[in-house]
């Protein structure tokens, strides 16, 4: 077997960990295995349809949190490892998993090649799970089914499979949470050369360009267009670039009453060295399906012109009251108390609010301060800050003036912004 063929796999040595230590947390570690769709469908198909002694599958699950097997490399049609024991010498493992002809290829990718939204997945790098489907439609399984688990250890234990294979086996659930495209390879099939045979057949089905044998249309100007809209029984002709100027141009389409939420659909997760959690890749689409919405309504301007401060707090100031802030908040670098600040400023007033909040004192005309003065004789004076007690008012550079309330040490904003400092009292 060429070395190209060979992938090995390390997901099982974590970051600063020596060959040979425990993966998992230590002994005893219920650490769970499948952390992404592929993962979890391995083990079902594991557990579930390849017919392999749960007994088995339970000693070689508790082994593997062990960090037992402390190297994995993939190949067509098996999965090499090194499983060390209670003796010195550690076990060698191999997995095997029937791979598929170049017949049986060719009838995939004959399915693959027909799914234009397929084709373009695994171009772009992903392996969609709609792919089990269409291997199916070819007649065959990707998933491993009854009896294509075979395995083979050094070990003195005759049973089938031994605790060591069985944590081999456990341990290909994380190189497909790394890899997905790892299933294919146990099947057989380099992702480059899968990819490099998908390019070729769609190359070769696309349709030639053929060069125009007359010169394109001029075309008609869009208010023209319109006036045929309009009066479809009476075409444009030549002097209607003249004539459609007083054609009234129809209303586009209001989009929808409110907001409307990311399509229900099957959402991949990204690979665990990515760093990345499907939860939020479906709150940025939730939030990217709310601004798009505000830009079609008119509502705003969709965000497009925030700094990261008021960004930050227009998605705290949705998370208010929930766990989400605070993760929020460790995300961005800040306290959680901090945000709540910020979010409640943006809830009340906007980048006005939030402006007075961040900003430090700053000096202003004495005459600008005389209502707040008179609604409040006894407070002190910081330059364009006036308090009584718990109670603050703030001039913001906009001209409004801004009530904020002391708890716990921190001035929170508490109202919308107005004219008369009065009507905040």
């Amino acid at each position: 077997m060429a070395d190209e063929d060979r992938v090995p796999w390390q997901g099982w040595r974590r970051k600063g960990e020596d060959a040979g230590l425990p993966a998992a947390k230590g002994p005893g570690s219920r650490r769970p295995f499948g952390a992404t769709w592929w993962g979890r469908a391995w083990l079902e198909a594991l557990e579930q349809r390849a017919r392999l002694d749960p007994g088995r599958l339970s000693r070689g699950r508790s082994y593997a949190r062990r960090g037992s097997v402390v190297e994995l490399t993939v190949s067509p049609g098996e999965v090499e490892a090194v499983v060390q024991g209670s003796r010195v010498t550690p076990y060698q493992v191999t997995v095997r998993i029937r791979a598929f002809s170049s017949a049986e290829w060719d009838s995939v990718l004959e399915v693959v090649s027909a799914q234009i939204g397929r084709v373009a997945a695994l171009l772009d790098g992903e392996l969609p799970p709609e792919v089990i489907d269409d291997v199916r439609d070819a007649g065959l399984e990707l998933l491993p089914g009854a009896g294509e688990v075979l395995t083979h250890c050094t070990c003195p234990d005759f049973a089938v499979p031994c605790k060591h294979s069985a944590a081999v086996c456990y341990l290909i659930a994380d190189s497909l949470d790394d890899d997905p495209f790892a299933l294919l390879l146990l099947r057989g099939r380099r992702k480059d050369e899968l990819l490099a045979t998908l390019r070729t057949r769609r190359g070769s089905t696309a349709a030639p360009v053929l060069a125009p044998r007359t010169p394109p249309p001029t075309g008609i100007p869009a208010i023209a267009a319109f006036a045929r809209y309009l009066s479809p029984a009476a075409p444009p002709t030549q002097d209607d670039r003249s004539a459609a100027g007083s054609v009234p141009v129809p209303a586009p389409p209001r989009p929808l009453a409110a907001p409307g939420v990311p399509a229900a659909v099957r959402v991949l997760d990204p690979p665990r060295s990515s760093g990345v959690d499907v939860r939020d890749l479906v709150a940025l689409a939730t939030d990217a399906a709310q601004r798009a919405w505000e830009l079609a309504s008119g509502d705003g301007d969709g965000g497009l012109n925030l700094t990261f401060e008021q960004d930050l707090a227009r998605r705290a100031s949705k998370a208010l009251g929930t766990p989400d802030l605070a993760d929020l908040a460790h995300r961005a670098g800040i306290t959680a108390r901090q945000l709540t600040t910020w979010a409640v400023a943006w809830r009340e007033a906007g980048p006005g609010g939030l402006a007075v909040t961040l900003d430090d004192p700053v000096e202003v005309d004495p005459e600008a301060l005389t209502e707040a003065l008179e609604a409040l004789p006894h407070a002190t004076i910081e330059a364009n800050r006036v308090t009584t007690g718990k109670l603050q008012l703030r001039l913001g550079k906009d001209g409004l003036w801004y009530r904020f309330d002391q708890h716990f040490n921190d001035w929170t904003l508490t109202r919308p912004p107005t004219a008369d400092p009065r009507d905040l009292l």
